[in-house]
């Protein structure tokens, strides 16, 4: 940066010229390779280059460049220590130590769900979620004592999403005894609002086990899975613009087999990696379409 700038500096002393390079090109090309601090920098530029940093588009492209390049970050949570480290393809070149922002030992941190380098945790010690992202060291306390918003470790789901308005979202999914509790809480607004979940279904029985959640296009996803009954899996999947739940089917193994699922965002597109059999275990990569889904690989 000091050399970038150093450089502009002496051309503008000589009188150099720049072409003008237009919004689009910078948009486009240039603002999405920067670093996550140096985006956040550029948000203080002016209202449109706010509006267009803060939009879905481009943190997808963001997020794009920054899987393309040669070094990656991976946040590591230690028992007694948590660090950054800065990886190429098969080695790790640094690690970098970080202070946690809230006051718990680092292996009482349990991560539900991340978006974008955006995290949402629970501490083990009061039960509280909070936002937090590791990068810029900062978080938010999320959990409301008047609503009772607390996450419970063996019944409770959570999700992260981006709504229509561009807002990074918080869904809970919260089972009581006879009921399922949803709420969704605003990143903008600092508010919890309840939402309506689907009507006479049983979801809320210790019997089904709930994943977190998966954003993929406008969907925020959950498999559901019943362990009394082998293999009976359904996805549910939450509408982020109309906030409406729906049933989607689960790929058919066959042969009764006892199956499992963990979902995956891959190029925006929902796959689900099926897990089946019990001595000889096999896994299927399948890839959805709307609400069918294609087999792409087999592996044994």
């Amino acid at each position: 940066m000091k050399k970038l700038k150093g450089c502009l500096y002496s051309a503008s002393e000589s009188n150099t010229k720049f072409p003008d390079l237009g919004p689009d090109l910078i948009m486009s090309e240039i603002l999405p390779r920067l670093p996550a601090k140096c985006v956040g920098r550029a948000k203080k530029v002016c209202k449109e280059w706010l509006s267009c940093i803060s939009s879905k588009e481009f943190v997808m492209m963001h997020c794009r460049h920054m899987c393309k390049g040669s070094r990656q970050k991976i946040l590591s949570i230690g028992q007694e220590s948590c660090f950054i480290s800065i990886t190429t393809v098969d080695l790790v070149d640094e690690k970098t130590m970080i202070t946690l922002p809230f006051h718990v030992r680092p292996s009482d941190v349990w991560i539900l769900s991340s978006l974008n380098g955006l995290l949402c945790v629970c501490l083990r010690n009061t039960f509280e979620m909070l936002i937090w992202n590791p990068l810029i060291r900062s978080c938010i306390n999320i959990s409301d004592s008047k609503s009772y918003v607390f996450f419970k470790i063996y019944s409770d789901a959570v999700g992260l999403y981006i709504d229509s308005s561009n807002d990074y979202r918080v869904l809970h999914i919260k089972r009581g005894r006879f009921t399922v509790d949803v709420m969704a809480y605003s990143r903008r607004t600092s508010h919890w609002k309840r939402i309506p979940f689907l009507q006479k279904r049983h979801y809320h029985t210790n019997g089904y086990v709930w994943s977190g959640g998966t954003f993929c296009e406008d969907g925020l996803y959950f498999t559901v899975f019943q362990f009394w009954l082998a293999g009976d899996i359904v996805i549910i999947r939450f509408d982020v613009n109309t906030e409406t739940f729906s049933e989607i089917g689960f790929p058919y193994v066959g042969n009764g087999e006892t199956c499992q699922g963990n979902l995956v965002n891959m190029n925006n597109k929902l796959h689900v990696f099926v897990s089946h059999g019990f001595i000889d275990m096999a896994v299927d990569l399948w890839r959805y379409e709307g609400e069918h889904c294609l087999v792409l690989n087999y592996t044994c």
